[in-house]
C-alpha cells in the first residue's frame, strides 16, 4: 500500500501545481482570447482573426522537441527559460500594434516558449506527483490552467478596455514572471539515466505500437473537435451580440473561471466514482451539449441567452478537460512520460489549431448560429470511440 501524502506536503504540492498551471494557461489566454478581442475592437476582419489561430501550431508540434526536454538539462531550467521567453513576447505584442502581419512572428515566439515550458511542467508533475494524489491534482491542474487562461484572456481585456491595451499585456507579463520564485523552490525530480538515441526511440515506438494506441490517438484528436471549432468565435460572438469588452472579460474572470474550476473538480470526482469509460462518455456528452447553448443564443440574439451559454460552456469545459487530461495521464504512464504526454496533448493542439483556423471563414459564410450547430455535430464522433479507448491496456511499455 502506498504511503499517504502528509497534509503539509500535499498543500505544498498543490500550491506548486497551481503556480505552474497558471504559468501554462496565461500565454494561451493571450493568444486565444486577449489578442482576438484586441484585434476585433481595432477593426480587424473576423476571418483574419480566425486564421491567426494557426500561430498555435507550436502547442501542437511540441512533441518534436519534447525529447530534448526529457534528455537535456533539468525541468526547472526549461520552465524558467520558457517563462522569460513568454513574458518577453507578451510585452512586445502591443508595441507592434494590431496588425496581424506584424504580430505573427511575436505570437509564434510566445507559443514556442510556452509550449516548451508546458513539456517541462508536465515532465516535472508526472515525476513529482505521488500515485495517491493524481486524481486530486488532475482537477486542480485543469482549474488552475483555465483560471489563468481566463485571467489573461478576460481580466486583461477589462484592463485594456478601461485603461490601455499596453497595460493589459504588461500585467500578464508580470504575472508570468511572478512564477519564477516558485520554480526556483521546486524540488528536483529523478531523471532517467542517459540512453542511446536509438534505444530511446525504440522504447517510444513500442509504446505507440501497443494495442489500441491508434484508436487512442484518434479519440484524443476528435474529443475536443467541437469545442475547438467553436472557441475562437465565442468572444467575438459576445461582442457582436452587444456585450462590451468589459462584460466579455468579466464573464471569463468571475463566473466563468469559477464554473471551470467547479467543472474540473467535479469531473475528476465523477471519473473516480463511475470509472474512466463511463465518466469520459458522460462528461464529453455534456461538453458537446454546451455548443447547442451558443447556437440557441445566436438564434435568439438576446443578452441573457448569451450569458447563459457562456456559463454552460465554462462549466462543461472544466468537465471535459478533466476527463481528457485524466485519460492522457493514464496513457502516458511509464518511461518518457513527458514526451508521451506531449504527443497526446500535441494531438489535442492540432485539433484546436486546424479547427479554429477555419472558424472565422465559416462564421462569415454561414453565421454564428449555424456554425455553433455544426460544432456540436463535430463533437459526436469521439463519443463513439469511448468503448474502444476504454479497452486499451493501462500499463505502458517499459
Amino acid at each position: 500500500m502506498a504511503t499517504p501524502t502528509p497534509p503539509r506536503t500535499r498543500l505544498q504540492l498543490l500550491a506548486a501545481v497551481v503556480a505552474l498551471e497558471a504559468a501554462s494557461g496565461m500565454p494561451f489566454g493571450v493568444v486565444n482570447d486577449l489578442v482576438p478581442v484586441w484585434l476585433k475592437v481595432n477593426g480587424v476582419d473576423t476571418a483574419a482573426i480566425g486564421a491567426m489561430t494557426l500561430v498555435g501550431l507550436p502547442w501542437t508540434l511540441k512533441a518534436l522537441w519534447a525529447p530534448a526536454v526529457d534528455r537535456v538539462g533539468t525541468y526547472k531550467s526549461w520552465i524558467a527559460a520558457g517563462l522569460c521567453g513568454a513574458a518577453s513576447a507578451v510585452v512586445l505584442l502591443p508595441l507592434l500594434g494590431p496588425t496581424p502581419a506584424l504580430l505573427i512572428p511575436a505570437l509564434l515566439a510566445l507559443a514556442i516558449a510556452s509550449a516548451t515550458q508546458d513539456v517541462a511542467i508536465d515532465g516535472w508533475l508526472v515525476s513529482a506527483v505521488p500515485a495517491d494524489e493524481q486524481g486530486r491534482v488532475t482537477g486542480v491542474r485543469v482549474a488552475a490552467y483555465r483560471g489563468a487562461m481566463a485571467l489573461a484572456g478576460g481580466g486583461a481585456v477589462v484592463i485594456g478596455d478601461k485603461l490601455d491595451w499596453r497595460w493589459a499585456f504588461g500585467a500578464v507579463a508580470i504575472l508570468i514572471l511572478a512564477v519564477l520564485p516558485v520554480v526556483a523552490r521546486l524540488p528536483a525530480v529523478p531523471r532517467a539515466p542517459p540512453t542511446p538515441a536509438a534505444d530511446w526511440l525504440t522504447l517510444l515506438r513500442d509504446w505507440a505500437a501497443q494495442p489500441g494506441t491508434l484508436v487512442l490517438f484518434a479519440f484524443v484528436l476528435l474529443y475536443k473537435l467541437g469545442d475547438s471549432a467553436m472557441a475562437p468565435m465565442v468572444k467575438l460572438f459576445l461582442v457582436d451580440t452587444g456585450l462590451s469588452p468589459t462584460e466579455v472579460g468579466l464573464l471569463s474572470t468571475t463566473a466563468g473561471a469559477v464554473l471551470v474550476a467547479v467543472g474540473a473538480i467535479v469531473g475528476g470526482d465523477v471519473l473516480s466514482r463511475i470509472g474512466m469509460a463511463r465518466g469520459v462518455l458522460l462528461l464529453g456528452s455534456l461538453q458537446a451539449l454546451s455548443n447547442l447553448g451558443y447556437a440557441a443564443a445566436a438564434t435568439s440574439g438576446t443578452r441573457w441567452a448569451a450569458y447563459l451559454a457562456s456559463f454552460g460552456e465554462s462549466l462543461t469545459a472544466g468537465l471535459g478537460t478533466a476527463a481528457l487530461l485524466a485519460l492522457a495521464m493514464r496513457a502516458a504512464t511509464g518511461p518518457q512520460a513527458a514526451t508521451r504526454f506531449a504527443i497526446l496533448t500535441g494531438i489535442v493542439g492540432l485539433t484546436r489549431t486546424l479547427a479554429g483556423s477555419i472558424s472565422g471563414v465559416a462564421v462569415a459564410r454561414i453565421g454564428y448560429a449555424e456554425w455553433f450547430l455544426v460544432t456540436f455535430l463535430l463533437a459526436l464522433p469521439a463519443l463513439a470511440l469511448v468503448p474502444r479507448v476504454s479497452q486499451r491496456p493501462v500499463a505502458a511499455a517499459s
